[in-house]
């Protein structure tokens, strides 16, 4: 799913199509024009800022191998598993390339209403599925992409299938798009083996129309997937040998048109809630913005068209500027904010990898229920949003080990959802030691998604909601109580008193008392939940409170 370092150096080099772009379509009737003055007068809606979790679905014909993330890609360098286990299951990539693992993917056990129902069960509050990778493969009913999972493959309507699903379940319903990046991504399908018998032969990113007759695919365009009649980088590879690699072409403005066409399409067709680019601002921003900014405007003003004029809808891009998320909501992959951020933000992240791989199944590799349980506590504090990927294999289920952790994360939030759903943070994040290191720093920015020292009983995370503050402790104490120092007696900056203490998930009040230490509660024997515990506080003034970081001034 996501770059290779290098492969944002090597957008940057592509500074102007290879010819002007026609005139741009218009966003559609509404209140929103394509620039960033215009869009940033959208509101970021409430569903958004109170739902703090969802589920996505990152699944498409890369899942049919279950080989793991960018098989589409992989399959085509010969250093990579994925090319040695292709040539042994499927054949040569010169004989059989990812257009063919396309036709064998026929996702014949998707179900998308039974596994949005599951997501809703474990607490999801939106639910997203992707429209198409890298692979620039489109798994809706795409007018202008003939590559698409009602021609080829499944020969279904992927995304109206999740659409009515989340619709069904009461669910906003989001899309996540990814091919902007197709042109030098799949570059290395026209590279050939460097030795062997193979030596020379070049991958099937060759092909073209007329190379058909006689095939499965006789009569579509295999350009139309691979997107290669280009002349591609001294490196497509990223292999680093080349160290001041020459780029390819740059994209022709029939390459962008089309995936501005393909992508108001998914948009006229199935009326996203929310649309994630996987890209840094916008796509294909560094050769014209306006490819991105037209799309926003669509997708606001098809919002406001369906909810009385004013938008409903959440665009989600990375590495944004502060003046920029006036109109976008910032994603931070694989990582949180290190801080209460003013603004909603979300985090995407996985269980496992992107693209269903057998062997973290294999090897019970997935992150757990209290880790993703944790993480999400750790976001909300700081007004994020977990959007988590359960991977899904090729043939449209999850795996027994999966549906035991989303049934775990479900539990949890049956108990504990009063101090997630609908929450806001505090003034400060929480306390404990987590609060006061160094954050690990994540690889696409923030800090790391999950941390890799374990939470302590005395790691805590507020949120509040009407009145009430909650305190997260991010592991069980030991010793039978709970001490919040940040509400110690007398604490600066805190104000009012402490009336009651409840445990979510325990009946009655909890016994209190509030000390010089800090707010000292004690604990049942046993946790009503595994993971993370909520005390609900009432009685103080949240409003007027404005303690500091404890530690810090």
């Amino acid at each position: 799913m996501r770059l290779h370092p290098g492969f944002g150096l090597l957008l940057m080099t592509v500074t102007a199509w290879s010819a002007e772009l026609p005139p741009l379509p218009a966003p559609g009737p509404g209140p929103f024009q394509p620039t960033w003055d215009s869009l940033s007068t959208m509101t970021v809606p409430a569903w958004f800022r109170d739902a703090k979790f969802g589920i996505w679905a990152h699944w498409g014909p890369q899942c049919q191998p279950e080989q793991g993330d960018w098989y589409a890609r992989r399959m085509y360098i010969e250093s990579t598993p994925q090319y040695q286990y292709h040539v042994a299951t499927y054949g040569h990539p010169a004989d059989v390339g990812f257009k063919d693992i396309i036709h064998a993917w026929k996702a014949e056990r998707f179900d998308a209403r039974r596994l949005v129902h599951l997501y809703r069960e474990a607490g999801a509050r939106y639910f997203v599925a992707m429209a198409n990778h890298h692979d620039n493969f489109d798994l809706w009913n795409s007018r202008y992409q003939p590559w698409n999972s009602v021609a080829i493959g499944p020969r279904q309507d992927l995304i109206g299938a999740w659409a009515a699903a989340a619709r069904a379940e009461g669910l906003p319903f989001g899309v996540s798009v990814h091919a902007a990046r197709a042109w030098q991504w799949l570059e290395v399908a026209q590279l050939a083996d460097s030795s062997g018998p193979r030596q020379g032969v070049r991958y099937d990113g060759r092909l073209r129309k007329e190379d058909g007759r006689g095939t499965w695919w006789e009569g579509l365009n295999p350009q139309d997937l691979y997107a290669q009649d280009h002349h591609p980088s001294d490196d497509p590879a990223w292999t680093g040998k080349v160290p001041k690699a020459k780029p390819g072409d740059p994209p022709t403005a029939a390459y962008a048109r089309r995936f501005l066409d393909r992508t108001l399409d998914l948009i006229d067709q199935h009326h996203p809630d929310l649309l994630y680019f996987d890209d840094g601002v916008l796509p294909l921003a560094k050769t014209d913005e306006r490819i991105g900014l037209t799309i926003a405007a669509h997708l606001y003003n098809d919002s406001a068209a369906r909810h009385g004029g004013a938008s409903q809808a959440v665009m989600n891009t990375k590495a944004l500027k502060e003046s920029q998320r006036r109109a976008l909501v910032l994603d931070i992959e694989r990582g949180v904010s290190t801080s209460v951020d003013p603004q909603p933000w979300q985090t995407d992240t996985c269980i496992g990898g992107w693209h269903y791989l057998r062997s973290l199944y294999d090897r019970k590799g997935y992150k757990t229920s209290a880790q993703v349980v944790q993480m999400l506590c750790d976001i909300v504090s700081k007004n994020g949003n977990l959007l988590l990927n359960i991977p899904v294999r090729g043939d449209g289920t999850i795996d027994d080990e999966e549906e035991r952790i989303v049934g775990e994360i479900g539990a949890w939030m049956r108990i504990n959802g009063e101090a997630i759903y609908g929450t806001r943070p505090w003034t400060i994040l929480g306390e404990g030691p987590s609060t006061r290191e160094t954050p690990e720093a994540g690889k696409f920015g923030g800090a790391k998604d999950v941390r890799s020292k374990p939470y302590e009983a005395t790691d805590l995370r507020f949120t509040i909601r009407d009145g009430v503050l909650y305190a997260l402790v991010m592991a069980w104490p030991t010793d039978g109580r709970v001490v919040v120092t940040t509400l110690a007696a007398g604490a600066p900056g805190v104000v009012g008193d402490v009336g009651s203490v409840r445990l979510l998930g325990s009946p009655g009040e909890r016994p209190f008392r509030r000390t010089a230490a800090g707010l000292e509660v004690d604990l049942p024997q046993d946790p009503p939940c595994a993971a993370v515990i909520a005390l609900a506080i009432r009685g103080l003034d949240l409003q007027a409170s404005a303690p500091a970081l404890p530690g810090k001034p």
